[in-house]
């Protein structure tokens, strides 16, 4: 049965009724198909036709999007995150995560984290590619690489995606990055906005990295 904030969704948005079909997830891997066998006002009656298990994708992917969201704090932010206005802001990014993953049927919640700061981030960084194993890329457009060829390598763990904000990252956000082991790259000849530059990166970093095959 779907019942709750689900269900009314279900049922009065999407309008579903009997005979149709809906996968459900945990959130966490766990994808189940079914068939609804019944339909009334916020709640849907369900027969599970398979319950399957999806590992978690790797790479992982981080974008300080895609499996988890860091938001950063960087100097040159516009919008400061502060005490209610931090916690109103984080709760609407995890519903927009939720939507998201709802419409895209992922089986994998994407995470997001309590605001971080620079420090905060270059120990983030830090960690991830202590072993080998990690890639932290940090977009720049004054930087020679070029992102795909930098994100193509295969066999990574995990990799986070750096996006400054509209007014660019300061030269020592950059140095801190950059000595925790962000490597810089440019994404086009041309800036892009900070929220097209997110999307566009992040597509290009899982073609490059195999998740998309």
């Amino acid at each position: 049965m779907l019942d709750g904030a689900e269900g009314r969704h279900a049922t009065t948005v999407r309008r579903l009724g009997p005979g149709e079909h809906v996968d459900l997830t945990d959130g966490a891997g766990t994808m189940a198909s079914c068939v609804i066998t019944a339909a009334r006002p916020g709640v849907l009656d369900l027969t599970v036709l398979e319950r399957v298990y999806q590992p978690a994708p790797v790479p992982r992917m981080t974008e300080v999007g895609v499996d988890v969201v860091v938001p950063w704090t960087a100097e040159r932010c516009v919008v400061r995150w502060r005490g209610d206005k931090a916690a109103k802001g984080a709760a609407r990014w995890r519903s927009t995560a939720v939507a998201a993953a709802k419409q895209s049927r992922r089986s994998w919640l994407p995470e997001i984290t309590e605001p971080a700061s620079t420090a905060e981030v270059a120990s983030r960084i830090a960690a991830i590619v202590a072993d080998g194993t990690g890639l932290a890329v940090l977009l720049d457009p004054d930087a020679r690489q070029a992102l795909p060829a930098v994100a193509g390598a295969r066999g990574l763990t995990e990799i986070v995606l750096l996006v400054g904000p509209e007014g660019g990252i300061a030269p020592e956000e950059t140095a801190v990055l950059a000595a925790a082991g962000g490597v810089g790259v440019r994404l086009g000849p041309t800036v892009l906005r900070a929220s097209s530059a997110g999307a566009i990166a992040a597509a290009l970093v899982m073609t490059a990295a195999g998740r998309w095959d």
